[in-house]
């Protein structure tokens, strides 16, 4: 046993994945992140309980009137799918008599759910990003710090403490280029078959995923033609073209079916809600916000300035994508400076990514919504933002000494800064520089206000910097939450309803983690050095 301990903690993947764990573990807050995730386990409660998916005095804040006038929830079904085997342990333990005496929030339901949820997700986008990336070519050094970077220094892990969809479709999405890769390696229609499966898995969960399934074909075409072109100069276009044609033809005789079926189960559940086959929950929303506000337009919820969605989402301060992922500039970057010096995966991986981000900020750009309200930073586009990020520091360690000294130095300067930016992130829960703006206006630097939070908090100057507003109060149980660490045991005491002697053990345990993370990331250092 003691053996097979010391080659696990050799192995730089399971370092990695126990990292994933850890990390996932310490920022936990014990609540779901927000009122979505909130709606989506309800959603899951029914399933196996005789609860409605909305509770009448739910709407009509959520929720749309359904086939027999009922109310059902307006969101897919596939977080709620992620989350049930969690939701049937949290209410199992909810009902153990020692905490009988416990109702307050963060409920033990949540916990459990939160917790069990993540962490999963964390651990398995470790493992298919690092499948991913060996593929791609990169060792395994380029490999982890890809990783670690990923989980460390972008959006990814505002949305590992906050459990909104962002980081299962990111999942998804990752599994479905990977193994679609491998069948364009291997030939493997089982490979191809897997891979299908989870990007049409992404449907359930939100259909403009489509895109994804797009952006893999793109992927997968873009390999084949650049491959082409490096190896058969010589040959003609037309001779080029008829092996690509017949890949293709290949490709979609398994993937085609495999995303038929997951779009047929998303209709299926559609008309079990709403009646129709053809349309989305956006027409059942748009039509009963219209009922209630007859000044809307009747293209509602898509009636905002195409212009005021594509811009914001690049440099609004309140949620431009640059500010909240960093390492997206050093991605597009070393992408186009490296250009002709990349294989043509790499090539094909970053034109599809980039074409699918670019494809997410202009379908959105004119949703009424296309900031993704209560969320940190642009949530409709962070995910492929985040894909994009993924070979930023892999480029950078592959391509040190071409790069040259300048470039490393600033390169890391903007990892350091992106760090910064993601440990912000988790410092409150996300509303506070939503209810604070309806103070101070807009435009708001949002991420320099977080350092200010953060700051004010320390010192205790919250009132003294003018910083605690009206807004902030309008909900008793959000201003306990907006004003404290939000972290499970900071939270835990900031309540008050659990015991003193569950709060410490909660904190010691809290603790021993952190310090067992940065043990792990030593070793697995350590280990990558000795490799090298």
């Amino acid at each position: 046993m003691t053996s097979r301990l010391s080659q696990w903690l050799r192995d730089p993947l399971f370092l990695l994945c126990l990292t994933a764990g850890l990390l996932a573990f310490v920022v936990q807050s014990g609540e779901l992140g927000t009122a979505d995730t909130m709606h989506r386990l309800q959603t899951t409660h029914w399933l196996w309980t005789a609860e409605p998916q909305v509770f009448p005095n739910e709407y009509p804040e959520f929720g749309a009137h359904g086939r027999g006038g009922r109310l059902y929830s307006t969101y897919g079904i596939g977080q709620s799918l992620l989350m049930l085997p969690a939701d049937l342990l949290g209410t199992w333990i909810a009902h153990w008599p020692i905490f009988s005496g416990y109702s307050d929030e963060p409920a033990v339901r949540s916990i459990v759910v939160s917790y069990s949820t993540s962490i999963l997700v964390n651990i398995l986008t470790a493992l298919i990003a690092f499948r991913l990336l060996c593929q791609l070519r990169f060792g395994v050094k380029e490999s982890v710090a890809g990783v670690l970077a990923l989980m460390f220094c972008t959006t990814h892990l505002h949305y590992t403490q906050n459990l909104m969809e962002n980081n299962y479709i990111m999942l998804l999405t990752l599994t479905g280029f990977s193994f679609q890769y491998e069948w364009l390696r291997a030939d493997s229609r089982r490979a191809l078959f897997i891979g299908s499966c989870a990007l049409g898995l992404n449907l359930l969960t939100r259909l403009t995923t489509g895109l994804d399934l797009i952006a893999a074909g793109i992927f997968v075409l873009l390999t084949l033609w650049f491959e082409g072109a490096r190896s058969e100069r010589t040959r003609s276009e037309g001779a080029r073209g008829r092996p690509l044609w017949r890949r293709f033809i290949a490709y979609c005789k398994v993937a085609a079916p495999v995303y038929l079926m997951f779009l047929l189960l998303d209709r299926a559940y559609q008309f079990y809600r709403f009646g129709s086959f053809t349309n989305t929950y956006v027409a059942y929303y748009a039509s009963e916000i219209r009922q209630r506000d007859p000044t809307l337009p009747a293209n509602f919820p898509w009636n905002g300035p195409f212009h005021v969605g594509f811009f914001g989402a690049l440099f609004q301060p309140e949620k431009s994508i640059f500010l909240f992922d960093p390492l997206l500039v050093l991605a597009i970057f070393l992408l186009a400076w490296l250009w002709k010096r990349l294989t043509p995966e790499l090539r094909a991986y970053g034109t599809a990514f980039v074409l699918l981000l670019l494809g997410y900020i202009c379908f959105y750009a004119r949703y009424a919504y296309w900031s993704g309200d209560f969320a940190w930073g642009d949530r409709y586009v962070s995910t492929a933002v985040e894909l994009v990020a993924l070979v930023a520091v892999p480029l950078l360690i592959r391509y040190r000494e071409p790069l040259g000294r300048t470039i490393w130095r600033a390169a890391w300067a903007l990892i350091v800064a992106s760090l910064i930016v993601q440990l912000a992130s988790l410092a409150f829960w996300l509303p506070l520089e939503i209810y604070q703006m309806e103070t101070f206006g807009h435009p708001t630097f949002v991420i320099a206000l977080r350092f200010k939070n953060i700051v004010a908090f320390a010192l205790g100057k919250m009132d003294a910097w003018g910083l605690n507003t009206d807004a902030m109060g309008w909900d008793a149980w959000d201003y306990v939450h907006i004003t404290t660490w939000n972290f499970l045991p900071f939270l835990l005491r900031r309540v008050g309803a659990a015991p003193a002697w569950v709060v410490n053990s909660v904190l010691a345990i809290w603790i021993a983690a952190v310090a067992a993370l940065g043990a792990v990331l030593l070793r697995l250092r350590s280990n990558l050095r000795t490799a090298a």
